[in-house]
């Protein structure tokens, strides 16, 4: 093995000089001197998502440049341990970046993870399969981060520089969190005896609190049983989650840096946030579209998801999923529940028995007649005054009530059980399907209820920019009330608790994709009701007892469908092709229409 240069040893002596200087300890056992210089030059890991230049092992920042030149497409490689930021980006300012992320380590001689409690609900464990790879690939699209193929993950299973860890849930087997550690010592014999955490990632419909907190614990003491002195990680300084968990665990700030080179997977971390970067993620997603399309935007109202999309002497205005070519007729139709229950009954889809709510008398009878009903208002969004399955007239009472809060007219309905089942219909095409699942938290056996939701909320609004958390309202007092529970309720360790009766996301409600799944006449119906309604985009929602089979009633559709939160289903793709038919690249295009 080729030995460092002097300049290397150099460096790496300024390293130790500048940690004593820091009143900090300098991570290393045995003769430093001899020590420094048994580093492999030039290191380079493949993780899969790119490459990893730990860039203490480089003599010259031109060698950095040059590895950072040979990045593939679709990949993100970092050049970790930078000493001096401002010499590397100088020898090639228009290819690299400064990478705006805090780094942050554990010193590993201290740590005590051990002693905390054991996660509840769900097991830390080594990465075992391709299954847990796909899984793990999923949350990282879920979180908005660069995929791996499968095979790069099984293929690593059982290398010694690169160790995966994954959170299984208990109940349902599902992984539900991920992360990846880089052991320095076998990567490069780093003299330093090091370690290096990355891309931990929970799964942001999760309901058990505590996952990132026990990923970490359980990497961390990996490192500690080979000898690791410290452990250390990248974090985007305005994640103030991510760093709030970090300082709880013990990690201190330190001053290294890490460069990444200009490319369109790093754009929003070089060049600011563009104008659309305000708007919601059910706008951004299908302004993002565009952009990758050079379909100019313009945003003429940010707060309100307002945006202007011109291609080829052609403009649409749309307000999120609702555009121009939808018609101020179906709009109508959709906002009153009642009268797109008669529309899409007259086509054929089958729908629950619904009364009006003036009559007292009337909705007495209904509920002897069904035994359990919904409440809702006429017109409204986002599950807002809505109360499902009320069995007496005092909670029927109060429903209506409340619900009268948000429109006048208010509607009774019979109560189906059944899973919530979103079906987004673009130009008369089912393109995602997706289960709606209400909001439940899991006990820890020390949290109150309150502390669970907050803690979910978090997870739930960092996940979806703020649009989805669990509110404190009294629809959540009484599903709690209906198991016995209040706010301040300890559950047991591993009691699962469902706070919500809806599913809407707004609501704290997740989101599960089943469109490989979803039956066939199901699909039927969501276009005929989208026939019926007359309407190119929209969410229709069915209540099915699984996605797998025939049956179902119709419950609503949605005007302006919210096309996030559907990974991996190109939604935003297929609205932007209905909008600009001719921006379809002309290969895709002639596949379509022959069905090829």
């Amino acid at each position: 093995m080729a030995a460092p240069t002097r300049r290397g040893r150099e460096a790496y002596a300024h390293r130790l000089r500048r940690l004593r200087g820091q009143g900090m300890k300098p991570p290393i056992t045995g003769g430093e001197a001899a020590d420094a210089t048994d580093y492999r030059p030039n290191a380079i890991l493949d993780c899969g998502w790119g490459r990893l230049l730990f860039g203490q092992t480089f003599d010259e920042p031109q060698d950095i440049v040059e590895a950072m030149r040979s990045e593939v497409p679709d990949r993100r490689d970092i050049a970790f341990y930078i000493q001096d930021p401002h010499v590397l980006l100088a020898a090639a300012p228009q290819e690299l970046f400064l990478d705006p992320s805090h780094t942050y380590r554990l010193d590993l001689s201290i740590y005590r993870g051990a002693d905390r409690r054991k996660p509840q609900g769900f097991t830390v464990r080594r990465l075992s399969s391709e299954d847990d790879a796909d899984a793990v690939n999923r949350i990282y699209i879920a979180r908005h981060m660069v995929p791996v193929r499968p095979s790069f993950f099984w293929s690593r299973r059982d290398s010694r520089a690169i160790t995966y860890f994954v959170a299984e849930d208990d109940a349902t087997g599902e992984i539900i969190g991920t992360v990846t550690g880089i052991d320095h010592q076998r990567a490069f014999n780093d003299p330093e005896k090091g370690s290096s955490l990355w891309c931990l990632a929970v799964d942001p419909q999760a309901p058990q609190p505590g996952i990132g907190e026990a990923l970490v614990d359980r990497l961390a003491e990996h490192f500690q049983a080979r000898g690791a002195a410290y452990m250390d990680l990248s974090v985007l300084h305005d994640n103030e989650q991510a760093i709030a968990l970090y300082e709880k665990l013990g990690f201190v700030r330190v001053p290294y840096f890490a460069v990444k080179r200009r490319n369109p997977i790093n754009e929003p971390l070089f060049s600011g946030p563009p104008p659309e970067d305000t708007l919601n993620p059910y706008a951004r997603i299908i302004v993002d579209e565009a952009r990758r399309r050079g379909i100019h935007v313009e945003v003429t109202d940010a707060e309100g998801g307002l945006f202007r999309l011109s291609w080829g002497g052609r403009s649409v205005h749309c307000r999120e999923a609702l555009s121009e070519l939808t018609t101020g007729v179906a709009v109508q139709i959709c906002d009153d529940k009642a009268v797109t229950r008669r529309m899409v009954a007259r086509a054929g889809v089958t729908v629950p028995e619904q009364v009006e709510a003036d009559d007292a008398e009337a909705v007495r009878a209904f509920l002897d007649k069904h035994g359990a009903v919904v409440v809702k208002p006429a017109r409204g969004e986002q599950g807002r005054g809505v109360a499902v399955g009320l069995t007496d007239m005092d909670s029927i009472e109060a429903a209506i009530a409340a619900a009268r809060e948000i429109s006048d007219r208010v509607l009774v309905e019979q109560y189906v059980e059944g899973e919530d089942l979103r079906l987004i219909v673009i130009d008369y095409r089912v393109v995602a399907a997706a289960v709606r699942r209400p909001a439940r938290i899991v006990g820890d056996g020390r949290s109150t209820v309150r502390e669970l939701i907050a803690r979910h909320s978090r997870r739930r609004e960092a996940a979806t920019g703020g649009e989805s958390s669990i509110p404190l309202d009294s629809e959540t007092a009484r599903a709690l009330a209906a198991q016995g529970l209040d706010y301040d309720s300890v559950p047991e360790a591993n009691a699962e608790i469902s706070v919500r009766k809806t599913a809407n996301l707004h609501t704290g409600g997740t989101i599960h994709d089943v469109t490989d799944q979803v039956h066939p006449q199901l699909i039927g119906a969501a276009i005929k009701a989208a026939r019926a309604i007359d309407i190119p985009v929209t969410g229709i929602d069915l209540l099915v007892p699984s996605p797998m089979a025939p049956d179902y009633v119709f419950i609503e559709a949605n005007e302006r469908p919210g096309l996030a939160n559907h990974e991996p289903q190109p939604t935003a793709e297929r609205f932007i092709d209905l909008l600009f038919p001719l921006s379809v690249p002309a290969a895709a295009r002639l596949a379509r229409e022959t069905g090829a």
